[in-house]
């Protein structure tokens, strides 16, 4: 079993910065990939960013350039690095950890991009 925590949303304007952290415990050496999922109400959860064990990442085009997914594997943690943040990004976002037969999703956190 893993267990995910997100921290790190809030509100912040146009072209602002955050930083996302998914905390995470439990059977963490089975996980094989990780990442950070989008959604909004009315709408299905969406892709944001994932990345491998072997640190291969890849992100949803609306957010290329401007999000960074990483993780330190001594806190056991991954990161989402959100800049230059526009209305459209406002969601809650998730955390997720997927191997052979099983995923796991944290609880979410929201992030509101408004003036």
């Amino acid at each position: 079993q893993v267990q995910l925590v997100e921290s790190g949303g809030g509100l912040v304007q146009p072209g602002g910065s955050l930083r996302l952290s998914c905390a995470a415990s439990g059977s963490i050496f089975s996980i094989n990939v990780m990442g950070w999922y989008r959604q909004v109400p009315g709408k299905q959860r969406e892709l944001v960013a994932v990345i491998t064990s072997s640190d291969t990442t890849n992100y949803a085009d609306s957010v290329k350039g401007r999000f960074t997914i990483s993780r330190d594997n001594a806190k056991n943690t991954l990161y989402l690095q959100m800049n230059s943040l526009k209305p459209e990004d406002t969601a809650v976002y998730y955390c997720n950890a997927f191997s052979t037969g099983w995923t796991t999703w944290g609880q979410g956190t929201q992030v509101t991009v408004s003036s």
